[in-house]
């Protein structure tokens, strides 16, 4: 098997210097043990992961370990997907959706173990504005605050900056109004979020969508009307259990085509990582795009 692995030296490594090189060395031991070899990489700024990934790609690499968060992931992914390269994951980022939804440990040697002896399968690719995503892609407050979020420094990440600021903008967001289609069922609302999962979380526990499955061709839509501050707080205690559809003014069903309309620019996040469009944004899925060592 031909084999190729690219490592975020930073993603969750905190404050530790030494974070590439130990990656690195424990990669390589497994890869020892079992008498395999792979060419590997680190990620030295944005987009790079993508452009590693298409010369993996067209390099004809069977397996594409990716040791890193979700950004890295959906760079690399994006790159994979329509290839016949498959990609493993080995999650260190804050929240690791995708890893999430295929099960994968955060515990290295399992992550490593599990995309060396997986089963290869195939799993769908949302697309919004042109972008993969695989795990969850969102217009509203979850695109402010996966904002916010990656403009905090290396090392100042986690899940509890993450929880604050997502407190902070559940008190101060305002909802916009958008003109909404999806699969043909036309509205006018002012919402909250609007979201499209492909796997069931964002990855910190908070379920979006216990329906959504990674490889069924749909993406489960989640429309979440605005609300009151005390309304939006009481609500969200769905989304431990993954069943928002539950709370009043919700819209959760599966859908393979929509379009979110606004006057202006309307920000967005694929797998956490930040994108725009001006004044219309386009959702759609691309079945079994990518292929997962799992």
């Amino acid at each position: 098997m031909n084999i190729a692995a690219i490592i975020n030296p930073i993603s969750g490594a905190g404050a530790n210097p030494n974070a590439a090189n130990e990656r690195i060395a424990f990669l390589t031991s497994e890869l020892d043990r079992r008498g395999l070899h792979a060419s590997i990489e680190l990620t030295a700024r944005a987009g790079h992961a993508r452009e590693l990934a298409m010369r993996f790609a067209d390099a004809h690499v069977d397996l594409l370990i990716v040791w890193g968060g979700d950004g890295t992931v959906n760079e690399a992914g994006g790159a994979l997907v329509g290839t016949n390269t498959a990609i493993g994951l080995v999650p260190a980022g804050s929240g690791n959706g995708l890893a999430a939804a295929l099960g994968t440990s955060r515990n290295a040697f399992e992550a490593i173990r599990r995309a060396l002896d997986g089963e290869r399968r195939a799993i769908d690719a949302g697309v919004i504005a042109g972008r993969p995503f695989f795990n969850i892609a969102g217009i509203g407050v979850d695109a402010v605050i996966a904002r916010r979020f990656n403009q905090r420094a290396q090392g100042t990440r986690g899940p509890l900056p993450y929880f604050i600021i997502g407190v902070t903008e559940g008190c101060r967001y305002r909802g916009e109004e958008y003109d909404l289609d999806l699969d043909g069922d036309s509205r006018r609302l002012r919402a909250l979020l609007i979201a499209f999962a492909n796997g069931q979380e964002y990855g910190v526990g908070a379920r979006l969508s216990a329906a959504a499955r990674l490889d069924d061709g749909l993406l489960n839509a989640v429309v979440v009307e605005d609300r009151s501050i005390l309304a939006r707080f009481w609500h969200a205690r769905h989304l431990k259990a993954g069943t928002p559809e539950r709370a009043p003014r919700v819209i959760a069903r599966h859908v393979r085509r929509a379009s979110i309309r606004r006057p202006g620019t309307i920000e967005f996040h694929v797998d956490g990582e930040m994108g725009s469009a001006e004044g219309e944004v386009i959702v759609s899925i691309r079945p079994g795009a990518l292929w997962v060592q799992d």
